[in-house]
C-alpha cells in the first residue's frame, strides 16, 4: 500500500462521520516534519508500518473531535508558530485579518497596546512581532492559558508583558490601542457550533451571557478610563453582533467614529472605535 492509498482509507473513515479530512494530513505532516511538497512527493511510495500505525493512531483521536491543532499540539498564526491545547482556542485565519488591520493603520512609532483575553497570545505576539517599538501588554482571566502565552512568547522572541486580569479588574495603565477577540458566543447558539469546538475548546473562551454581548458590555464601560487621548479601540465579534456592538460603544463613546467591518467571507467581523 502506497502513502496515497491509506490517506484515501483513513479520509474516507473521517468524511463518513462527518469530520473533515484535512486534519489527518496536517497531524500527520507535522509528526513528519514534512513540507507540503514532501507530503506530495511520497504520495506513490510505499508506507512503511510505522507511518501505517500513526496514521491509524491520528484517525482515532480526529474521530473522537479532537481538533487537528490539538493533537499537532501546533497552530500557525500570522507569522508565529504557537503551542496550543485546550487551555486556549485555536487562533482564526478572521483573527488574523484584525491584526493586519491594526498594523496597516498604525504605524512604526512607539505605541502601548492592551490585548483583553489573549488566550494563546496570537494577537499580542503577532503585533508585538511586526513591531519591535509597540509595547505590548496581553491579559487574559484564565492563569493557565496565561502561561501558555508566556511559553509562546518565548518560544517565538517575543517580549510581552502578561498581567492576569478579568477584562479590566487588575488593569492600572492608558493604552493607545486595546484590542480584543472576546467570548462572544450566546449560549443559545450551541448548535452552530462544531462538535469539535463544543466537546474541548474552552468554553470560558468561546461563550458569553447577554446573548454574547457581556464582556463587549464591560469593554465598553471601562476602555474610556483606559485609553490614551486619541486611543483606539479593535474588536473582533460573531456575525451577528455588528449592530448591537457598534450602537453599544456609540453610546459609550459619542464622539469617536465606530466603524463596522467584514471579513474575507464578507461577514460582519470587525468594530474599530477611534477619532476617524
Amino acid at each position: 500500500m502506497n502513502y496515497a492509498q491509506a490517506f484515501a482509507q483513513y479520509e474516507a473513515d473521517l468524511i463518513a462521520i462527518g469530520e473533515e479530512k484535512e486534519g489527518l494530513a496536517y497531524v500527520f505532516n507535522e509528526w513528519k516534519n514534512w513540507s507540503r511538497l514532501d507530503f506530495i512527493l511520497h504520495q506513490p511510495r510505499e508506507i512503511p508500518e510505522a507511518d501505517l500505525r500513526q496514521l491509524d493512531r491520528i484517525t482515532k483521536l480526529l474521530k473522537q473531535h479532537l481538533p487537528a491543532q490539538y493533537i499537532a499540539k501546533k497552530a500557525y498564526f500570522a507569522d508565529l508558530t504557537l503551542t496550543v491545547d485546550e487551555r486556549v482556542l485555536i487562533p482564526r485565519p478572521e483573527t488574523e485579518e484584525l491584526v493586519n488591520l491594526i498594523l496597516e493603520e498604525n504605524s512604526d512609532e512607539s505605541l502601548t497596546v492592551l490585548d483583553i483575553g489573549t488566550g494563546s497570545g496570537a494577537i499580542a505576539l503577532a503585533l508585538a512581532k511586526a513591531r519591535a517599538g509597540w509595547q505590548v501588554s496581553a491579559s487574559d482571566v484564565s492563569r493557565e492559558a496565561l502561561l501558555l502565552a508566556q511559553d509562546n512568547a518565548k518560544a517565538n522572541q517575543v517580549t510581552v508583558n502578561f498581567p492576569h486580569s478579568d477584562v479590566f479588574s487588575q488593569i492600572s495603565d492608558k493604552y493607545d490601542i486595546i484590542v480584543s477577540n472576546p467570548p462572544y458566543i450566546a449560549f443559545k447558539d450551541k448548535d452552530e457550533v462544531g462538535r469539535n469546538v463544543l466537546l474541548h475548546e474552552p468554553h470560558l473562551a468561546l461563550f458569553a451571557d447577554d446573548d454574547g454581548l457581556a464582556v463587549y458590555q464591560r469593554i465598553a464601560e471601562g476602555a474610556g478610563k483606559h485609553l490614551t487621548a486619541g486611543g483606539k479601540i479593535y474588536l473582533e465579534i460573531g456575525y451577528k453582533q455588528g449592530y448591537p456592538v457598534s450602537q453599544l460603544f456609540q453610546q459609550h463613546f459619542p464622539d469617536k467614529r465606530v466603524r463596522l467591518l467584514q471579513d474575507m467571507f464578507g461577514k460582519d467581523r470587525m468594530v474599530v472605535i477611534d477619532d476617524g
